[in-house]
């Protein structure tokens, strides 16, 4: 099995942001500079999502979506705020392959099962924005880690694979943005319980995480955002002209989490292989 190497770009509007553990949006740039960048770099898949979509009740990606497509060769994965079956089929004509559905599945298990008949279950991932709880459970959440759903990671895990869901893409709220590293318990509790593909995300902050995970942990793909976006900054500089959206003095600044390590995809695939682990080329 090749492990994909997913850039997750989270957008608002016509931005790319980023925050910490889904909180304190920063924009970083425009989405298509960043992912031809990505593609070109060796990127396997893009991962899109609308942070706030399902908050607003909409997903508004079509025009980005249409745009990545015409200028990017590889799989492009959607999510946010889709809640319908003309909400999934409106995304994949815009020319993304996949689809992320969280909130929605959350409040109706069962349309993940009819996402999957419809449209194929291989085009059908589920997200689990999981936190931990103070006796170490995990319960997940929607909309960012802002809504409590009441339901156990891993209870939920198991229902999302019976209801015939193609993927599970499972991200670590507190670990998030921080560039501390994977939730490698929560991960490996998941993959453990599971025979879908499982994607993990949040937490990377330099190639040594990203290798233990995989080494301790049954895993299809790694997904991860400010690493990659602040090696793009570092190459390629900071020329956004939407200076008055949002926070951009970090970035003018070149400020970064100390934590993280920025990695260009092509030099962690590079890393990766010579410590046995088999990516794609």
């Amino acid at each position: 099995m090749s492990i994909r190497i997913i850039p997750r770009l989270d957008i608002k509007g016509p931005n790319l942001v980023k925050g910490i553990q889904l909180e304190g949006l920063r924009v970083l740039g425009e989405p298509s500079n960043f992912t031809q960048f990505y593609y070109k770099n060796g990127a396997d898949e893009i991962l899109y999502m609308d942070v706030f979509a399902s908050l607003y009740g909409r997903n508004s990606l079509n025009e980005i979506i249409e745009r990545t497509a015409s200028e990017v060769f590889i799989p492009l994965t959607v999510g946010g705020g889709l809640k319908t079956l003309h909400d999934i089929e409106s995304v994949l004509k815009s020319g993304a392959d996949k689809v992320v559905i969280n909130t929605a599945a959350v409040k109706n298990p069962n349309f993940i099962s009819q996402a999957s008949r419809e449209f194929g279950s291989s085009t059908i991932a589920i997200s689990i924005e999981a936190l931990k709880q103070e006796n170490n459970s995990y319960y997940a959440y929607t909309d960012n880690g802002r809504e409590y759903s009441g339901l156990d990671v891993l209870d939920w895990a198991k229902e999302i694979e019976q209801n015939g869901a193609g993927e599970i893409i499972i991200t670590s709220v507190n670990k998030e943005g921080t560039g501390e590293g994977f939730d490698i318990d929560l991960i490996s509790k998941v993959s453990d319980i599971i025979n879908i593909p499982l994607v993990a995300h949040g937490g990377a902050g330099k190639k040594e995480d990203i290798l233990m995970l995989l080494k301790r942990s049954r895993l299809n793909a790694i997904s991860a955002a400010s690493i990659f976006h602040y090696n793009y900054i570092q190459e390629e500089g900071y020329n956004y002209n939407n200076l008055d959206e949002g926070n951009t003095d970090f970035l003018t600044d070149i400020r970064i989490n100390k934590n993280l390590s920025p990695l260009n995809i092509g030099d962690l695939k590079e890393y990766l292989k010579t410590n046995n682990i088999n990516v794609r080329s």
